[in-house]
């Protein structure tokens, strides 16, 4: 009797994976390159995963991989990182409460509704959209009046946009919990949530995560039910707005609506495979006009991540930080995506070398990583900020906050003002600095000397004069005005 449900145990898994594997047709495989050079053309072909020396990690769908078999390089296909265990897996948010497994997709929705249900004054649940297989895209807003419109930056985690990439599917989930039961009590969270509008998406790729079904984590894909990679999916400043050759899939046009709709200020997307910070550009050899300012707020992740975790720890490439483009350039990515289109800085966080973590690894990973997802969003509230109103009304303002001398319109770092509020937050490193507010039917006001701190913010509030409104003539004949006697 053990024998027949051992054979029917081990057919039942046989079976789940081949459904997964003929689903996805997604190969994990690894092959080598004379040059790094090489990665300009391979990148637009398959989804590099990784580059160790010379040493190329990718996935590819059939369709990439008869592409990339054209170039005549040698490859070993290697085991798929989603289908390597089979984690421990809770049915209840109940379940979920010493947080050492994954809910079933089930139990996750279960438990962000939870989240609001328990915590109305401060966090509310939103779908902002569904999934190719119809499952939803679920992002929880935490602020101390979450249904009021503040003079507060608007910030933005999100995970699993590589669905087989679940560690930070974990940690995020867990930081609306660390912050809705904490509020009061941990004086960070009560700052960040009485001081920012915090937004939380713990699963941006829900199909990949759950290709092998909604009951287990097993079999997670890196792309989405379309086969695509959604992280290569997004208009690219410098490869225009289909640089993979996919048609925008419905998680990419549900996150790009959601961004539009919002003024976000800072944001960070969760990865696994690596245990690096990576800051922009990806796409651009060229550093960012904010080059020092993003090596210092990454640079402070990851030493605080240091302070509390293991030996080894995120020490990858310089010490457990990295400009992309000098890691591995990719194009289509939503960090670049969210800094150039939506003046919204954005990290990538690769949190885990091990993609699915058993669930006994998850609590010391939160351990390793709590601090510095919370300090990360307080740089929210540095450098230079203020209100934009019209001088006349005293309504806010859209308008657009330039720093001359520093801001480069190749690299869009202009930011603007969310125009429900007129609010604006400019992140800068130190030193001092001119800033000018401009708005279409409004004289430009320039504010000077302003002067920036580290871990100090700077009100700067301009109230824009508008310009006349003049008579709209129109020439009617020369003799339009006279009077016949």
């Amino acid at each position: 009797m053990m024998k027949r449900v051992l054979w029917l145990t081990m057919i039942l898994l046989f079976v789940a994976v081949t459904i997964t594997t003929a689903k996805s047709n997604e190969i994990y495989f690894k092959f080598k390159i004379n040059d790094p050079t090489e990665l300009q053309k391979l990148t637009r072909i398959i989804s590099i995963d990784n580059v160790k020396d010379l040493t190329v990690y990718a996935y590819a769908n059939e369709k990439q991989l008869a592409d990339f078999e054209q170039w005549g390089y040698s490859y070993n296909v290697l085991p798929h990182p989603g289908s390597l265990i089979v984690p421990e897996m809770a049915t209840t948010k109940d379940g979920m409460l010493a947080w050492d497994s994954y809910p079933t997709y089930t139990a996750y929705v279960d438990m962000m509704y939870a989240y609001q249900a328990n915590y109305p004054g401060i966090c509310q649940v939103i779908n902002i959209g569904s999934t190719v297989d119809g499952r939803a895209l679920l992002v929880a807003k935490i602020s101390d009046n979450v249904l009021v419109e503040e003079d507060e930056p608007e910030v933005l985690y999100t995970s699993s946009i590589h669905g087989d990439e679940t560690t930070g599917y974990i940690m995020t989930l867990r930081m609306i919990d660390s912050l809705l039961t904490t509020y009061g009590v941990d004086s960070l969270a009560t700052r960040l949530i009485d001081s920012c509008e915090i937004w939380i998406n713990p699963l941006a790729n829900p199909d990949g995560t759950y290709a092998g079904g909604n009951s287990s984590v097993s079999g997670a894909t890196r792309y989405n039910s379309n086969g695509v990679d959604m992280n290569r999916n997004y208009p690219d400043p410098e490869d225009g707005q289909h640089p993979d050759g996919e048609a925008w899939q419905p998680e990419t046009v549900a996150m790009m609506d959601f961004a539009g709709n919002h003024s976000f200020v800072i944001s960070a997307n969760f990865h696994g495979g690596a245990e690096v910070v990576n800051y922009p550009w990806d796409t651009w050899s060229r550093l960012h006009v904010d080059n020092t300012w993003w090596v210092n707020i990454s640079r402070a992740f990851a030493d605080t991540v240091h302070a509390h975790a293991v030996s080894g720890y995120m020490t990858y490439l310089n010490n457990g930080i990295t400009n992309g483009y000098a890691w591995y350039t990719i194009s289509g990515g939503r960090q670049d995506y969210m800094n150039y289109w939506r003046g919204c800085r954005e990290v990538t966080i690769e949190i885990s070398d091990t993609k699915l973590l058993s669930g006994s690894q998850l609590p010391a990973h939160w351990t390793y990583l709590r601090t510095s997802m919370f300090d990360y969003l307080e740089n929210a509230l540095y450098g230079i900020r203020g209100v934009v109103t019209d001088a006349n009304t005293g309504d806010p303002v859209a308008a657009v906050i330039t720093i001359p001398g520093h801001d480069s319109g190749l690299d869009s770092s202009r930011v603007f003002t969310d125009p429900d509020v007129g609010d604006y937050h400019r992140m800068l490193a130190a030193g001092t600095y001119t800033v000018v507010v401009s708005a279409p039917g409004y004289y430009p006001d320039t504010v000077t000397n302003v002067v920036v701190t580290n871990y100090t913010g700077v009100r700067a509030d301009v109230a824009l004069v508008p310009l006349p409104v003049y008579p709209d003539l129109q020439y009617v004949s020369q003799d339009g005005g006279l009077v016949d006697p």
